[in-house]
């Protein structure tokens, strides 16, 4: 696994090939980054990347200098990985947590103005992530959310739906989180 772009540009760092993450692919991950440029300034960007996996995604969030990265990962190995590779980074910015990704939904309290979710694909919620994301406080007023998903989630009925990319097998669903209306 390789870091495409930014201040640790070329990175790599080796999976165990126990894994079973699937960590998404440099030409997803690069086109899924070219996307959010254009939502997105990362130096201003608080982030939160869900069901870390290999801790791909929060590394390249890392790399373009967001100001926050909380990493969730419940499986221990993947966990101990992802921890070891943002250690060896030294960057403050870096936060990974060992705890279950819905869980951490629900009792959350702090505001991102990015939530990247790629969850396993056979997930019996993944079609209920956009509601438990975006219904509550995780996501800040005009804060973006990235689903990953299987060719199978059609999320575009939505009001806060904003666009879907396909790359290959790998699917992204874009969302904005409305302002809250100042009363």
């Amino acid at each position: 696994m390789r870091i495409i772009t930014g201040k640790y540009k070329g990175r790599h760092f080796d999976v165990p090939r126990s894994f079973k993450a699937r960590p998404t692919t440099d030409f997803a991950k690069e086109n899924l980054f070219n996307v959010l440029r254009a939502y997105l300034n990362f130096e201003e960007t608080s982030a939160l990347d869900l069901f870390g996996g290999t801790g791909s995604i929060s590394l390249e969030l890392l790399s373009r200098g967001c100001r926050r990265v909380v990493t969730v990962e419940r499986d221990r190995q993947h966990f101990a990985f992802i921890a070891s590779t943002l250690r060896s980074l030294g960057d403050p910015a870096a936060a990974p947590l060992c705890t279950e990704a819905l869980r951490f939904i629900g009792r959350c309290r702090e505001r991102f103005d990015l939530v990247f979710a790629d969850p396993p694909y056979t997930l019996s919620e993944l079609g209920e992530l956009p509601d438990r994301v975006l219904g509550g406080t995780l996501v800040a007023d005009g804060g973006l959310f990235v689903l990953e998903h299987g060719k199978g989630y059609d999320f575009s009925d939505r009001p806060d739906f904003i666009e879907h990319r396909a790359y290959g097998s790998v699917n992204f669903s874009f969302f904005r989180k409305a302002a809250t209306p100042v009363i």
